[in-house]
């Protein structure tokens, strides 16, 4: 599936407020849906840019030897999600999901992301 399809898939997911997939090399969104004047997806690509960052250096620092799947982030009243793709689908790339919380099954939503995950082609 293409970017606005699996954007599209990822915004069906129950609770969905925002979905963007995004280059954490450059920070740029390479396609955003959802959203709106409570969520500015192209901040939310930028700054969850910084996340991935973060945690990718921490454990190279760490010397883990592993991947990371995904990153959560819990707010009072919201999920974010940070899918990171796998090499096959650039090593560079997240999807970013953002969830209400109070509709949103979180185990649910990981397992959808990873299903549109696994059927994007970029």
């Amino acid at each position: 599936m293409d970017i606005e399809t699996a954007l599209k898939s990822a915004m069906e997911i129950d609770g969905a407020i925002g979905a963007a997939l995004v280059d954490y090399d450059s920070g740029m969104a390479l396609g955003t849906m959802g959203g709106g004047r409570h969520l500015d997806l192209e901040v939310a690509a930028a700054g969850n840019t910084e996340v991935v960052r973060a945690k990718m250096r921490t454990m190279a620092s760490l010397d883990l030897g592993d991947e990371i799947e995904d990153v959560l982030i819990t707010l009072g009243r919201q999920y974010h999600l940070i899918r990171l793709l796998n090499s096959a689908h650039g090593s560079s790339l997240f999807l970013y999901l953002a969830l209400d919380r109070g509709r949103a099954n979180l185990a649910m939503a990981r397992h959808e992301l990873r299903r549109v995950e696994s059927q994007l082609t970029v």
